[in-house]
């Protein structure tokens, strides 16, 4: 589980196609302090450290996983959202995010909102009814509060300091982001028969 808090931005430094597709992730993360087989949320995917040294560590993804995420499209230098498992007893910042990803958003707009920006992104079929007005919701990895809600359509707001200290700085139109719906509204829907 995890909070939807990024703690670094890692960079792709190798990738090795065989059976699954190895990624080779540099970070600032205290390598000593991780061990094999832990979880690390990349750009909101849970996977494997299956490897790891001083400044990296490596991971392994399945071909589901590259065709239901955007990590299919990563390339050498490609900047990654990380972070690690949340502990019992850590801050919950965000929200509870499992890091199980229910489909790619696509950035429809980028604006200017004060010392924010506005994004406007488009919902995967099927997952707009998920989506609620001040509700929350995870976009590669970082825990976001909906603005407002426009059939499959969605806004959020990002401050400055998220702009610096995740890769929302770098969206425009067209780009691609792994989305999360909230928990919550997947059991609530589940509950009234919705789903």
């Amino acid at each position: 589980m995890f909070t939807g808090i990024i703690t670094d931005v890692g960079r792709v430094r190798a990738i090795e196609r065989q059976g699954d597709t190895r990624f080779t992730i540099e970070t600032a993360f205290d390598m000593e302090t991780v061990p094999i087989g832990a979880s690390i949320a990349n750009n909101g995917v849970c996977l494997t450290v299956v490897e790891k040294g001083p400044g990296w560590f490596a991971v392994q993804a399945s071909g589901e996983t590259l065709s239901k995420t955007t990590l299919g499209g990563w390339r050498e230098g490609t900047r990654v959202n990380l972070e690690r498992a949340m502990r019992l007893g850590d801050e919950l910042g965000g929200h509870i995010v499992s890091g199980h990803v229910d489909g790619v958003a696509t950035v429809v707009d980028v604006r200017p909102d004060g010392e924010s920006v506005r994004l406007t992104f488009e919902t995967p079929p099927g997952l707009a009814k998920y989506v609620a007005s001040k509700g929350s919701v995870a976009l590669d990895g970082v825990s976001l509060t909906v603005n407002e809600v426009n059939g499959a359509r969605f806004d959020v707001n990002i401050i400055p300091h998220t702009q610096v200290a995740t890769t929302f700085g770098d969206l425009k139109p067209g780009d691609r982001v792994n989305m999360e719906i909230d928990m919550l509204a997947r059991y609530v829907a589940r509950l009234v028969g919705q789903e």
